[in-house]
């Protein structure tokens, strides 16, 4: 190489390397320019937490009901968690579960302790996406078939199996073609269930009540319609209880409300406390599964798993189900009188416990922006549903100011 063509190289090196310096960028600027872009921002950065407190980079305060997405329901920076988090990081981060260890096995019976009488086999992934994968591939392999019945507005996740059993087109349409076998018919409808039925059908997947899909609460014969028609036919059920379990609804679970446990249930979110875990908890009468059927690098590390005992501790200790049912009713009574004002812009006000739609007559994008100006965080749930998953733990004050702000931007 003659020296003339290596001063080419250097030269390109350090225009590349000039090309990939960042450091002035700020938060925003910085994620602006190298995400992906898949995430819609909202124009704040977020610094600290603490219970359903949140505060920007200005200093300013929120009242938090969007809670991690349901993540949150132990509230920001939880001090059971927290305190778990750091004396595992002292002692071991990773521990695949090719090896036993005693924090993955105090998990285990924990959860087990908590889930519907006889669910008492777990598989420990990372995410509700991966929750789902796992149980559609176990219903699958339990049962010897490949079909799965979801429903109308159902959200499951945004992996190719999960993203395949969601409704939303489009979440869907980008990614065909999808997974074939996957059949949605409405919610709260069982007899569309009984039709859709076929020899190939392996399981139905659904939620307790569905979150994304626009906080819809089925009938109190819904879930047991369901049980029955499973029991009656073979098909497993599979309860999605990703956003409504770990207290959200008033119960610890959402199939609690009318007494029904699935097959298989997907649990996620709260888990940990807002560390990254997923679980599937399936019926002891399928025993053990095959060795090498699923599997994953992370799941069952020490570090979530001491979050996530952490987190069910503090659930049972502040009896976080009941917390929750006080609190939803304390807020509906707040909200309902919304819907029935003379030319309200609200159709509907639903949900159970501290999962609650506001159903609009219009789109709710501009009225979370006028909300996040007024220091409350809130989500959509669909084009027109205003979503409030605030953390089990806000006090009545917050939820007060939450309803305060509410009323203003609907009818100011």
């Amino acid at each position: 190489m003659s020296i003339q063509e290596n001063d080419l190289e250097v030269e390109g090196v350090a225009a590349t390397a000039l090309s990939h310096d960042f450091t002035n960028l700020g938060t925003r600027e910085t994620e602006d320019r190298l995400e992906s872009g898949v995430y819609p921002k909202r124009e704040i950065t977020i610094v600290r937490g603490e219970g359903a407190r949140l505060w920007d980079d200005t200093g300013r305060e929120y009242v938090d009901c969007v809670g991690g997405q349901g993540s949150a329901n132990l509230g920001h920076c939880n001090p059971y968690v927290v305190e778990a988090i750091e004396k595992q990081a002292r002692t071991l981060l990773s521990c695949p579960e090719i090896f036993y260890n005693p924090t993955r096995a105090e998990l285990l019976k924990k959860l087990v302790e908590v889930a519907p009488v006889g669910m008492n086999r777990v598989f420990l992934c990372n995410s509700g996406t991966e929750a789902v994968e796992g149980a559609i591939k176990f219903a699958r392999l339990l049962t010897g078939k490949t079909d799965v019945i979801a429903t109308v507005r159902g959200f499951h996740g945004r992996s190719m199996g999960a993203l395949s059993a969601t409704w939303e087109k489009k979440y869907r349409e980008p990614f065909y073609p999808l997974i074939p076998g996957f059949t949605h018919v409405p919610y709260n409808k069982v007899e569309a269930v009984r039709a859709a039925i076929t020899e190939n059908t392996a399981a139905i997947l659904v939620e307790p009540i569905q979150g994304e899909g626009g906080v819809h609460t089925p009938s109190d014969d819904y879930l047991p319609g369901l049980r029955k028609l499973c029991d009656e036919t073979g098909v497993l059920l599979i309860l999605d209880e990703i956003q409504t379990g770990f207290c959200r609804t008033g119960r610890f679970w959402g199939g609690d409300h009318t007494g029904v446990k699935g097959d298989l249930m997907t649990v996620a979110k709260s888990i940990a406390g807002g560390i990254p875990m997923g679980a599937v908890l399936m019926d002891e009468r399928f025993g053990p599964l095959d060795k090498s059927t699923h599997g994953s690098t992370f799941g069952g590390n020490p570090l979530t798993a001491a979050a996530a005992i952490g987190a069910i501790r503090y659930m049972q200790d502040y009896r976080l189900e009941e917390r929750s049912a006080e609190l939803g009713d304390y807020f509906m009574s707040k909200l309902r009188p919304l819907a029935q004002r003379e030319g309200t812009i609200v159709r509907e006000v639903r949900g159970k416990g501290l999962l609650i739609g506001l159903e609009l007559k219009q789109k709710v994008v501009p009225y979370l922006k006028a909300l996040m100006d007024r220091g409350v965080l809130a989500l959509p749930a669909g084009p027109n549903v205003l979503r409030l998953l605030p953390p089990l733990v806000i006090e009545k004050d917050q939820l007060d100011f939450a309803a305060e702000q509410i009323e203003a931007v609907l009818f100011g």
